[in-house]
């Protein structure tokens, strides 16, 4: 948190109106300036694609055990439920503890869990029931470690370079999407998925002693006398009160639920629809990462906030049409094009939600509102994720995938018509900025 952010609930959207617009280009490499943004990208780079790696290799081995979309649906389940139940918690606790630390408790206790697996797997003792309890483990660590990793970002790049620091993380969470499963896959076909579990375990080393490297600057944090409900309630007010906010959230929330969730049913696609392997699903979801890598650099590179809104309502909708294109390809590599636009779009919307949030949140709910939004996004998924599972073992892995693109059009449409509320709530927020900063020159 910055020094008097309890007090201050000025939108980041000032900061952001009162700098120059660079060029496009410089502005998406903006946060690079600042040596602790470095550090923690290096690590995460790293970090990231040892956690695609596990990714890739968790599914395919539940699928290569159980040959059940239904179980498939039950792992994604127990991993992202408890970020729904315990999102606000870990708000709260970003809020009143220092971030930095928060983020390296939660990188070591992934860790833990990593290599716990490997072992499991490696010695042949891995059963699903295991996978099953080690991915809800890791669902309530993610529940603690979103919202502390996302808030601290504007402890290491200040306000000013928010939407670079954004756009790059995003940048190098969906390029580690692409090596990480192509890695994993060959990996799986050839010594079998406990080494990909072992490598993530390794990978956490990166970002724990990155975090560890930087300096920096003692905040201010939420009082700890307050009750926790009080101050979770404090952040669920302030989301309702704001027609912006609880629209991104909605979209978020319906997007997650009947979109994202094709991510579960992948190894189907690889096996049943594309008739390929490991190896195919690795390249399958690889081509999702160069399409998300895409969408998080293009709003790197946007200069401001004004029209963020507007640009979710339309990646939500092209995210729709391409879920029903891919879902009827029986092509290989025109389901790897088609999975490019759903990865770009998917991403675009989630980054250009999470940078308006963070941006016209108050310094001292930023926590809290990031939790409300990982609750949204992460916490929505697994209720998908089972759903899919079950309408695949009934209806089949494409039609299930078709019906929750088509849910996502009609979503954005609905959005589509607030988009003049939730602009004039930003323009608003910007004139009144502008008023305070112009009053604050005045005065001195």
């Amino acid at each position: 948190m910055l020094p008097g952010s309890e007090t201050t609930a000025e939108p980041l959207e000032a900061d952001l109106a009162a700098a120059p617009p660079p060029s496009s280009s410089f502005a998406a490499f903006r946060a690079l300036r600042h040596r602790n943004f470095r550090l923690f990208i290096g690590g995460q780079l790293i970090s990231l694609i040892g956690t695609w790696m596990q990714s890739l290799a968790q599914a395919w081995l539940v699928y290569r055990l159980t040959g059940s979309p239904v179980l498939l649906g039950v792992v994604g389940f127990v991993s992202q439920i408890p970020v729904f139940f315990l999102a606000t918690v870990g708000g709260i606790v970003a809020d009143r503890y220092p971030k930095r630390e928060i983020v390296v408790a939660t990188q070591t206790a992934s860790m833990v869990l990593a290599f716990l697996l490997a072992w499991l797997t490696l010695s042949d003792l891995v059963q699903v029931w295991h996978i099953i309890v080690l991915a809800g483990l890791l669902g309530v660590v993610n529940a603690f470690d979103i919202p502390a990793r996302q808030a601290f970002f504007v402890e290491i790049v200040g306000k000013e370079d928010l939407h670079s620091a954004i756009g790059l993380n995003s940048s190098i969470f969906n390029g580690a999407r692409i090596i990480g499963p192509a890695i994993a896959g060959i990996l799986v076909a050839t010594i079998r998925e406990g080494w990909c579990f072992f490598a993530n375990g390794v990978s956490f080393l990166a970002v724990i002693v990155s975090l560890l490297m930087m300096q920096v600057a003692e905040r201010k944090v939420l009082s700890k006398s307050r009750e926790a409900l009080q101050d979770a309630l404090e952040g669920f007010r302030y989301a309702l009160g704001s027609p912006t906010t609880s629209a991104l959230l909605l979209l978020v929330g319906l997007v997650s639920i009947v979109g994202v969730p094709y991510t579960v049913l992948m190894p189907i696609f690889a096996d049943r629809v594309l008739h390929g392997g490991a190896g195919t699903l690795g390249l399958l979801m690889g081509a999702t990462g160069v399409g998300a890598m895409m969408g998080a650099l293009t709003l790197a590179m946007r200069r401001d906030s004004s029209s963020l809104g507007t640009l979710a309502a339309q990646a939500a909708g092209g995210f729709g049409v391409s879920l029903i294109l891919f879902s009827f390809s029986h092509w290989f590599v025109l389901s790897m094009v088609l999975l490019m636009p759903v990865g770009y779009f998917v991403m675009l919307q989630m980054a250009a939600t999470n940078t308006l949030l963070q941006t016209m949140s108050p310094d001292h709910l930023r926590g809290r509102v990031v939790a409300l939004y990982s609750m949204m996004f992460m916490g929505m998924m697994p209720v998908g994720s089972l759903g899919a599972g079950f309408t695949a073992a009934r209806l089949g892995a494409p039609w299930t995938v078709a019906g929750g693109g088509a849910a996502c059009l009609i979503g954005a449409a609905v959005f589509a018509r607030r988009l003049p509320l939730i602009r004039a709530e930003v323009l608003e927020n910007l004139r009144l900025a502008a008023a305070a900063r112009e009053q604050e020159m005045s005065a001195r």
